[in-house]
């Protein structure tokens, strides 16, 4: 690598490390960790720039980084807890799997739609705030939380089910609002 090379990698990392800071604390990496981790993606993408698509937003691809890094320490059983809540960093990892054109926005958009997940959260009646809490900080069974709800599992599946999608709907409504002003 050239000094050209690396001049413009300093660039880059300069452009997008707000961004990428805001993209991993989305995908529910402890506040502790968040720079650990966009630091690691950094190490990463510098490390592998033989590789880097020129034709590709950097952006993207350091975001892509990041979500390996983030899958690749919840299947690790690493000695400092880095995720705060692996169950709910599952739901926005995968809520986060855009395509090429949608993961060009992330950046920006991954904290507007953490505060817009929290904003919803808020809004939840308490039995439901309940049954999240027992599922993903918990991460109580549906058969436990069938139990202590006097629910049957299908019925705690279902529930859960219909808060995901209550929750995705209203993140993406007030995502709409905030855009559209």
């Amino acid at each position: 690598m050239n000094s050209s090379d690396r001049e413009l990698f300093v660039d880059q990392v300069r452009q997008h490390h707000a961004g990428l800071r805001g993209f991993v604390r989305a995908l529910g990496v402890d506040p502790m960790w968040v720079d650990d981790v966009a630091q690691e993606a950094f190490i990463v993408a510098y490390n592998r720039l033989e590789e880097f698509d020129q034709g590709r937003d950097f952006g993207a691809w350091l975001r892509g980084i990041a979500r390996n890094l983030v899958i690749n320490e919840r299947r690790k059983d690493a000695r400092r807890k880095r995720i705060i809540s692996d169950n709910l960093t599952e739901v926005l990892i995968s809520s986060s799997s855009a395509s090429e054109e949608e993961d060009d926005e992330m950046g920006d958009q991954a904290l507007a739609r953490l505060n817009a997940l929290k904003e919803c959260i808020k809004g939840l009646p308490e039995k439901s705030l309940k049954l999240l809490k027992s599922r993903y900080e918990d991460d109580n069974s549906a058969q436990f939380i069938a139990e202590e709800f006097s629910m049957n599992p299908p019925a705690v599946r279902k529930a859960l089910e219909r808060l995901r999608s209550g929750l995705r709907d209203c993140m993406e409504e007030k995502i709409n609002l905030a855009t559209a002003h």
